[in-house]
């Protein structure tokens, strides 16, 4: 034993090695709150025989709740430029810019199909009730029930290739294709020989069928307006927004689309005196028309390239969003719509104000329309008029845009609901007086310089342009905000019923009570006087309508801020929870 020992003694001692630093262990982020607490970490004594022990070191690690969120922090830490985030830029710039390409667009086609329908051979505004009502109608329908069906097979990206790029190739091959072949493709004799036998009050109808090539054009224009720019780009922007983003940014699109507004009236107007600098026997509209249909094509290019572009930069950084899962319910067919509609006040108020605007503005508008086409029956000219009128609406909706934030906050929704019809109807029954007493004012007229015919032209233009500029300022957002104060239920029913019942009805009711004064009376301009009658009686049913769902409203907001207040003061009660001790990991 003592050799053994003395062995041992002999051999050099090897080097005592360092105790292991100490290490403590992250908490993972997935972590819960309560979990991350202080935790003691005891490190056990550690030594080679022979030497003295080192002490146990205790070691105290804490963990910051922050980071149990890390998207936060980082959201916290991310770059800004002018106060905002610059993620946030990057989606808004691009949003921006596809907006101002699909309203650019969208002036350019309805400038160009009124154009083409009402100075079209053997037709005239006449025809304007009867596309809105029997192919207007029908298309949107048919459109909404295939991209139901494409919606269930195609994901967001694919589906909105698949419904522009067929607009896009309609409107050039249409410049390009269609319009040149116009001759071989209207059926003009079979017409005009239809014409004779029914008679001049049925000339709408035929009117249709003769001039089919630009019917369709006026169809597909008007589709843009509510598939494109509703559907796809109004579903794909509040995709990527956040609430807050949507609120700072949103208002912002509407004052870009006025100025997309004031761009593509200056286009059209430019494009239509094209044919000034054209030889003798040249057709200029078809010229003006492939200038204008290519600035189309061009923005339809633009508007999917910054698609693509977001698709691949900005949506794969979108963190999905969690969201309990909900029963889906279908929508509400047009029994049910009715139904709803007779049973809840507030929303029948909503629902009157949608539809009455629709008959209204489309009561004096083809008036105006056929007024137009007397006074510019060159197609040209008719263009270039309708160039400077959507530049006109553009300038003076910018103004009313940043009016109306001042007529919100000084007079309030009710105010703001009642300039809308009270405008639509002084212009109105001026344009309708100018009209109807044209005999009489003659001579006062030509002491100004201008025929009674050109005056209705510019006062109809006034009401239009005035008009238009309220509803988009005014109207439509005490529309929006009539639905916020409602509970979940009435206004996702409501939102439906009026959508499925009223936009439609809206759009196609003024036109239904032209064709039958059409054809009743023999022509819209026969007709006239009683349209102004019914204008009256519309509007002032709308008035009506809107003082009564003024007090509605007030007593449904403050219920709703009452609910909000309380939800408040229970969301403010401090939350209570020990956590739980972890125990210390040995060594």
């Amino acid at each position: 034993m003592a050799a053994a020992l003395g062995v041992r003694a002999a051999l050099p001692l090897r080097p005592a090695r360092l105790a292991r630093p100490v290490v403590a262990r992250a908490a993972p982020l997935t972590v819960q709150k309560a979990a991350l607490v202080s935790t003691p970490l005891v490190q056990k004594s550690f030594a080679l025989k022979g030497l003295t022990a080192l002490p146990a070191r205790v070691v105290k690690v804490s963990a910051s709740a922050d980071a149990a969120k890390p998207v936060v922090a980082a959201a916290a830490e991310e770059k800004k430029f002018l106060g905002v985030a610059v993620f946030t830029w990057q989606k808004i710039i691009p949003l921006g810019l596809m907006f101002f390409c699909i309203l650019f667009n969208y002036t350019i086609l309805r400038d160009t199909k009124d154009v083409l329908v009402v100075t079209a051979p053997g037709s005239g505004a006449e025809i304007i009730p009867f596309l809105k009502t029997w192919v207007n109608l029908p298309m949107a329908i048919g459109f909404t029930v295939l991209y139901t069906k494409l919606a269930n097979v195609l994901n967001t990206e694919q589906l909105f290739y698949t419904c522009i790029f067929p607009f896009i190739a309609f409107f050039g091959a249409f410049a390009f294709v269609l319009y040149p072949m116009q001759e071989a493709l209207h059926p003009t004799e079979w017409a005009e020989g239809m014409l004779a036998k029914m008679g001049h009050r049925w000339a709408g109808p035929i009117a249709i069928i003769r001039n089919w090539t630009y019917c369709l054009f006026y169809v597909m224009a008007e589709l843009w307006g509510s598939v494109v720019v509703s559907v796809l780009f109004w579903g794909f922007a509040n995709q990527i927004t956040t609430v807050d983003e949507a609120k700072q940014f949103y208002p912002l699109f509407g004052l870009g689309a006025n100025v997309a507004l004031i761009f593509s009236g200056r286009a059209v107007k430019i494009f239509s005196q094209i044919r000034a600098n054209l030889p003798p026997g040249a057709d200029g509209w078809g010229m003006s028309l492939r200038g204008l249909m290519s600035m189309v094509v061009v923005g339809g290019f633009i508007i999917t390239a910054v698609f693509y572009y977001l698709n691949r930069t900005v949506v794969p950084r979108m963190q999905p969003k969690e969201k309990k899962e909900k029963k889906r319910k279908e929508p509400m067919g047009v029994a049910e719509s009715f139904t709803f509609l007779a049973k809840n006040p507030y929303i029948r108020d909503l629902a009157f104000l949608v539809v009455a605007y629709g008959i209204s503005i489309n009561l004096v508008e083809v008036t105006w329309k056929s007024k137009i086409k007397a006074q510019f029956p060159n197609p040209n000219d008719y263009s270039a008029f309708m160039g400077d009128f959507s530049t006109a609406t553009g300038a003076v909706t910018f103004t009313m845009m940043i009016v109306s934030r001042w007529i919100f906050s000084k007079f309030g929704w009710g105010m703001a609901a009642l300039i809308t019809p009270t405008v639509l109807l002084i212009t109105g029954i001026i344009f309708f007086a100018l009209v109807l007493f044209s005999g009489p004012l003659e001579p006062s007229l030509a002491a100004l310089g201008m025929t009674p015919l050109y005056a209705a032209v510019l006062v109809g233009a006034a009401q239009n342009i005035f008009s238009k500029s309220s509803k988009y300022s005014l109207f439509d957002p005490c529309k929006e905000m009539a639905y916020i104060p409602l509970d979940q239920e009435t206004k996702t029913k409501g939102k439906a019923a009026i959508d499925v019942i009223c936009n439609p009805l809206g759009k196609s009711g003024g036109a239904l009570i032209q064709q039958f004064m059409i054809i009743g009376f023999g022509s819209l301009a026969a007709s006239t006087p009683y349209l102004g009658l019914i204008l009256l009686g519309i509007v002032g049913m709308w008035l009506y309508a809107a003082k009564d769902l003024d007090w509605r409203f007030a007593e449904a907001d403050a219920n709703m801020r009452k609910a909000m207040a309380a939800e408040s003061s229970v969301d403010e009660a401090p939350e209570s929870g020990a956590a739980a001790p972890t125990k210390p990991a040995s060594a």
